[in-house]
């Protein structure tokens, strides 16, 4: 009986807005990445997240660890485009804590 070994591409797919996508799943390449580095194991970010499988999970992290200066360079430029739309929408939306303080005040008597 013989082994063949099969090479396997990363289970990722980048979505029509260019975020990665990890399996056949909405979650992103970044909260898989980011729940391994703050300590999660596999089976855990599995349990966070019901619709990953386990394999896929594996295959994520182990494609991060082995490219990993690519996928940073790919998280950093993801935060810097979150904090763009954060800017944005702070720049549209009006301050809410005012209204907060108003509400609260109004409760309160």
């Amino acid at each position: 009986m013989s082994f063949v070994v099969e090479q396997e591409t990363p289970p990722l797919y980048a979505d029509v807005t260019g975020a990665m996508r990890v399996g056949h799943t909405r979650v992103l390449l970044e909260t898989v990445i980011r729940a391994f580095q703050d300590g999660a194991s596999p089976e855990s970010i599995v349990q966070r997240y019901s619709t990953l499988s386990l394999s896929d999970v594996y295959n994520t992290i182990g494609y991060y660890l082995r490219h990993q200066d690519a996928v940073e360079t790919y998280l950093k430029q993801r935060e810097q485009l979150a904090e763009v739309v954060q800017q944005r929408l702070a720049s549209v939306q009006p301050d809410l804590s005012s209204i907060r303080s108003r509400l609260l005040a109004q409760q309160n008597q």
